[in-house]
């Protein structure tokens, strides 16, 4: 049994250690935790892969920016035939409490563009997405300002145990 484990994110050195890179920094967990081994593609993403709980398992990031995340999740899915139902994208979520995840399968984009980006390059949003939640801007700070920004001293502190948490949703996914 085969899945595709993408984190969302921006590349490049100016976000990455944005809220907005969360599901990469779970992916690079992912690959450090497992000892995946680096996979050659020509397609628009970074892709590693690693036997996780018995199920090999692909893990990608786009290099696509974050709002055609899906030019490079949908191709990534044909070349490596996985279907829908062992797709599984990571991403941050302003609309959840720093470090909550919710597990949704066959859900709207909720106003992510990654996603909504995903949704349409699939043409189904037929897939599972772990959700982790960033939290709101606690002042008038612009939404796009807030995601792109790094995270805060204390947010920092808590990382590792989010990610962590997060990835132990991911693996119980191998066993469904």
């Amino acid at each position: 049994m085969s899945y595709l484990v993408v984190g969302l994110g921006n590349p490049g050195k100016e976000y990455e250690r944005s809220r907005h890179n969360l599901g990469f920094f779970i992916v690079d967990e992912m690959v450090v935790r497992y000892g995946a081994a680096v996979s050659n593609t020509k397609l628009h993403a970074k892709l590693w892969t690693a036997k996780i709980a018995g199920a090999t398992v692909h893990l990608a990031e786009p290099q696509t920016f974050m709002n055609l995340s899906g030019h490079a999740v949908a191709p990534l899915g044909r070349a490596k035939k996985i279907a829908p139902d062992h797709l599984i994208v990571v991403h941050d979520d302003l609309d959840l409490p720093l470090g909550t995840i919710r597990v949704s399968r066959n859900a709207s984009a909720g106003g992510h563009n990654g996603v909504q980006s995903v949704i349409e390059a699939l043409g189904s949003k037929d897939f599972i997405r772990v959700r982790v939640g960033i939290g709101r801007p606690a002042n008038d700070q612009p939404i796009e300002d807030y995601v792109l920004a790094r995270f805060s001293v204390d947010e920092k502190k808590q990382l590792p145990e989010i990610i962590d948490k997060s990835i132990v949703e991911i693996e119980k996914l191998f066993s469904k």
